[in-house]
């Protein structure tokens, strides 16, 4: 499972016109899942993303996490993250996990990170074609992918 997490100040999701999911201060979660990632992925990374010291604290530092920054998270899924360019011009996405065993570990994820910084939560529609909208606070983007935990 991938995700790139951006910290913003504001971000929104948009579907047929109609805003899905909006957070002000926190995080952005775009995630990838593969037709192998489990449970143990999603455990593995809520408990990284909620504790992902990249808010500062008041000297400057990346020092705080969201919770302790009372921000919110704004999770997308994104199959494309999974693109295998190895080949051609056009990416493959035959890594990618099928839409009905993907959206199970989506929720899962959302469930996950619900339980570790509250209420705080929005989501954008799985399987849908979204337009995600952000403002990229730093800008600090992290990669993280649960195949590579050391």
């Amino acid at each position: 499972m991938r995700v790139v997490i951006q910290r913003v100040s504001e971000a929104k999701v948009i579907v047929d016109n109609l805003v899905v999911g909006e957070i002000n201060h926190g995080l952005v979660v775009l995630q990838g899942i593969e037709h192998d990632d489990t449970n143990e992925d999603v455990e593995w990374l809520a408990q990284k993303i909620a504790s992902m010291r990249i808010f500062s604290d008041e000297e400057g530092k990346m020092n705080r996490d969201v919770r302790e920054v009372n921000g919110n998270i704004l999770l997308i899924s994104q199959f494309t993250l999974h693109a295998s360019t190895k080949k051609g011009n056009r990416p493959s996405f035959i890594n990618a996990a099928k839409p009905e065993s993907a959206i199970l570990l989506y929720e899962a994820l959302g469930k996950r990170l619900t339980e570790y910084i509250g209420s705080r939560i929005q989501f954008g529609k799985f399987g849908a074609m979204m337009q995600v909208l952000l403002i990229n606070d730093g800008p600090v983007t992290i990669l993280m992918d649960s195949k590579n935990k050391e």
